[in-house]
């Protein structure tokens, strides 16, 4: 064989291998490329998922959406301004000692007052029977919202209204018989007829009065005493 043929398959060979590192070469950047590329659209789902669950947990119970901050807004909002309908005693004149002896209350259900040393059990409490009057006075103190309600009241309004106060500590709920409107809200000093679980004024009382500044005792218990049973 020739130089000249010798180094003419030389070139050749040469020519071949570094066709081959460039091929190489191509398909490591392009294998790169891909991995980067699924890497950035995982990234991206995630980060869509968790935005998705975000914008979720800050939708209402009414489907509209509210953040945390809006919440607060709305929940002061709802504590500020007169109820319509809201009748007041003087807190002054609302004696609070405690008797063994049975009160007389001039208000039905009674809004203060001295009464029972054992107060009832008031942590979202939901009774099915009626309670002692000198027992939930003194749940009233510790700055709890009392609901109660006739026969006359739509079951339906009894419904919606034991699931607020299942969820809300310091409030109680219970029949009463003579009080004078189908569905009454009280509170220490404070009390309004409304005319069904969906009234605004429901969601006004709660805000205003769930321990709120009429409160004689702020903090005090609302388990560990009467539980209705």
């Amino acid at each position: 064989m020739s130089f000249d043929r010798r180094t003419r398959i030389e070139e050749m060979r040469k020519a071949d291998r570094a066709r081959d590192r460039r091929k190489r070469v191509l398909a490591v950047s392009l294998s790169a490329v891909v991995v980067a590329g699924l890497v950035t659209f995982g990234a991206y789902t995630v980060l869509d998922k968790a935005d998705d669950k975000s914008s979720d947990r800050s939708m209402s119970d009414d489907g509209k959406g509210r953040d945390s901050a809006a919440g607060e807004k709305d929940d002061k909002d709802l504590a500020t301004g007169p109820i319509e309908g809201e009748k007041s005693w003087d807190a002054k004149k609302l004696t609070r000692n405690h008797v063994e002896e049975t009160v007389d209350y001039p208000m039905k259900p009674p809004v203060g007052g001295d009464h029972s040393p054992v107060w009832m059990n008031c942590d979202g409490e939901v009774y099915k029977k009626a309670i002692p009057d000198m027992n939930a006075v003194h749940a009233l103190e510790h700055g709890s919202v009392w609901v109660t309600y006739t026969g006359d009241a739509p079951s339906a309004d009894v419904r919606k209204l034991a699931d607020r106060v299942a969820k809300t500590p310091y409030s109680l709920m219970s029949p009463y018989k003579d009080q004078a409107g189908a569905i009454m809200l009280t509170a220490w000093g404070k009390q309004v007829t409304v005319d069904g679980a969906d009234d605004p004024r429901v969601a006004r009382f709660f805000a205003h009065y769930v321990q709120g500044p009429q409160t004689p005792e702020p903090g005090a218990a609302c388990t560990g005493g009467l539980d209705g049973s």
